[in-house]
């Protein structure tokens, strides 16, 4: 199972929100390149971005954080956040990211969220946010009437990366992911699915794995000390 320590930015520093809340937001760091680089020497091999700037206003406000970032690490980087369009693809993909993650845009318009997947061949992921079972959007601030697990059946004939599947009510809440949730959705579609929120502990890591994932995001119990990603990258069956 992969590791992907999370780095999500917001107005250009390093912030991790509660739950999705933009009120409800801790900063961590002023330099997200300092940032990747630190994860990096702590044996990650691959990042997970964020541009909650994007993700709440559909804004590429976060760019030059973004590149920086690419810049300074030589390991693949993908970034979710507000992106609706095939020019911001382009842009992102310019940038040197490994893959692009696309969640409000493609429940919205799944036929452009196909042809998008047609034109970036296993460049897209899918971003799924859940709360108890059901699609929410716009950085969580809705929450939809379709559920999780029927949505990603619709996308999982794609050539698509893989699906990130994020339970909104553990999300930095260092509270343990919702692993039998996270199993359900890899046991339903035949592309890879990544897990993401609440995982905290080496035990969290080792339940997602033995529950067949093919990653996690770990993002606050990083920041926090809780965990560390050697700890993560072992506990996930990696050697470092």
């Amino acid at each position: 199972m992969q590791i992907w320590p999370a780095i999500d930015l917001l107005g250009g520093k390093c912030v991790r929100l509660q739950q999705g809340d933009y009120n409800r937001e801790t900063v961590y760091g002023d330099d997200p390149a300092e940032m990747a680089k630190r994860w990096v020497d702590e044996g990650a091999d691959c990042l997970h971005l964020v541009d909650l700037d994007g993700a709440k206003d559909g804004s590429l406000k976060n760019r030059d954080a973004i590149s920086a970032i690419v810049a300074a690490v030589d390991i693949p980087c993908e970034v979710g956040g507000g992106i609706r369009d095939e020019k911001t693809i382009d842009e992102l993909l310019d940038l040197g990211l490994a893959r692009l993650v696309i969640g409000t845009k493609a429940l919205r318009e799944p036929d452009w969220f196909a042809a998008m997947c047609e034109k970036f061949p296993e460049k897209l992921v899918v971003g799924i946010d859940a709360k108890e079972g059901m699609v929410a959007t716009d950085g969580w601030l809705e929450v939809s009437t379709t559920s999780a697990i029927d949505l990603a059946k619709t996308f999982e004939h794609l050539p698509m990366a893989a699906i990130i599947y994020t339970d909104i009510a553990t999300d930095g809440m260092l509270a343990g992911p919702n692993v039998e949730a996270m199993q359900a959705m890899k046991e339903a579609v035949k592309v890879p699915v990544v897990a993401s929120g609440g995982v905290t502990s080496v035990e969290d890591v080792k339940n997602l794995t033995a529950a067949g994932l093919d990653g996690a995001i770990v993002g606050r119990s990083l920041y926090e000390g809780r965990l560390t990603v050697r700890q993560a990258v072992e506990a996930a069956g990696g050697v470092r």
